[in-house]
């Protein structure tokens, strides 16, 4: 037999033991990849779908290798964490179903208004709103009679300070790996208050009071101007947070709702999530590199500030101090410091303290934007907060100030 042929014939018998192989082994899940060689290393390499491109039932975990990851996200013990709104994971495949096991924290066993809540979408469209009440679940997100092209996206729409959810696997039934969906033409981080992590805005009764079952962070200002400029965006909101001091009814100072405090780590410890993740741990900024930063806070502040001369001094010289945070942290990127949707009186100290950033700084990459004050034509939220109308005024405005930007 001549050498060429010989290599064809050894190459058909090996294909041949292979497929055999495959077929009395079942074909089970994916077994993670390990560095090394030699015929054990090839065996396992060559029993991938993609060598064959049939239908096979695979697993894989919510990591950067296989899914997209947004927003400040956490992982432990192979678990994806979803932390603050807007967070997200998102991959497509081509197959006929996919499922997710996913996990809750300690606020399964607390009260229903704090339990997290996310969406599914299938190729843009919103299949599932999901809020998480067991320890642990499969929910099926997909499934065709045929194969398909598809594209999936887990967001999750509740905030970080009451509960995070984690992602066990991504259970596929596909021709091939999952893979990350692509990065967006611009990235945007929003750091803001309730406002930002649409508090109440699927309850248009403004007697009504919190709950993350009724918040949705795709329908904020936030969401809809980054869906408006193509952007993927990265939240770090927390309701009731300020500058210097959170929401106030009684005129004291709430020191331990300062979102600067936070900024710099993954986030604020929520309680629930104590058993599962260790939100003190630093932030990683090269995760998510933002070409534009907006900062919105002031509201809360100003429940303690009001007319009070000298605090409203504290809050503009904390103000600055916190726009030196952020540029260290992103020394690329564009900042808006803007306030007034629900209220704009701190709006004048914001403006003295841009103007006080760049005498010191000489940094001009930064501008103010005023909202336009909700007056109520567009209707309340739970709490006085703003509608999904109101949100989308308030996107149009953003959205035209980036625009405008040099």
């Amino acid at each position: 037999m001549k050498v060429a042929g010989r290599k064809k014939y050894m190459i058909r018998c090996l294909a041949v033991a292979l497929s055999m192989s495959l077929v009395f082994s079942g074909c089970g899940k994916r077994s993670k990849r390990k560095n090394g060689g030699g015929l054990s290393s090839f065996w396992q390499e060559a029993s991938t779908v993609e060598m064959f491109g049939k239908l096979m039932e695979r697993s894989f975990p919510a990591s950067e290798e296989y899914v997209k990851l947004t927003g400040r996200t956490g992982e432990n013990n192979d678990i994806r964490w979803l932390i603050h709104s807007a967070s997200k994971v998102e991959f497509r495949m081509k197959g006929t179903k996919a499922s997710i096991v996913i996990r809750g924290d300690g606020a399964i066993s607390g009260s229903q208004t704090t339990k997290a809540r996310f969406a599914v979408y299938v190729n843009g469209t919103r299949t599932i709103d999901h809020i998480v009440t067991k320890l642990e679940e499969t929910l099926e997100i997909f499934s065709s009679d045929e194969e398909q092209d598809v594209e999936i996206s887990i967001v999750k729409l509740s905030e970080a300070s009451c509960s995070v959810f984690g992602i066990k696997s991504i259970d596929v039934t596909a021709s091939k790996d999952i893979e990350p969906l692509p990065d967006k033409r611009m990235k945007i981080e929003f750091i803001g208050d309730s406002i930002t992590c649409g508090y109440g805005v699927d309850d248009e009764n403004r007697d009504h009071h919190f709950s993350t079952g009724i918040e949705d962070a795709t329908k904020t200002y936030a969401y809809k101007t980054a869906e408006a400029l193509d952007a993927d965006c990265s939240f770090f909101s927390y309701s009731g947070y300020g500058i210097i001091s959170g929401y106030t009814d009684n005129g004291q100072k709430v020191e331990y709702q300062r979102i600067p405090d936070y900024y710099e780590i993954l986030g604020t410890n929520s309680g629930s999530a104590d058993s599962v993740l260790d939100l003190s741990i630093p932030w990683d900024f090269s995760k998510f590199v933002p070409d534009q930063i907006v900062l919105n806070l002031g509201s809360n502040d100003e429940t303690y500030v009001g007319e009070d001369a000298g605090k409203r001094e504290e809050f503009t010289a904390a103000y600055v101090d916190f726009l030196k945070m952020i540029r260290k942290n992103n020394p690329s990127a564009h900042i808006t410091a803007s306030l007034g949707i629900m209220g704009n009186g701190l709006y004048p100290c914001i403006e003295e303290a841009v103007k006080r950033y760049r005498s010191e700084t000489g940094d001009m990459d930064i501008s103010t934007l005023e909202f336009t004050p909700q007056d109520g034509s567009t209707g309340f939220a739970a709490d006085w907060h703003p509608t999904e109308a109101t949100h989308a005024i308030a996107a149009e405005e953003l959205t035209a100030h980036i625009r405008s930007l040099p």
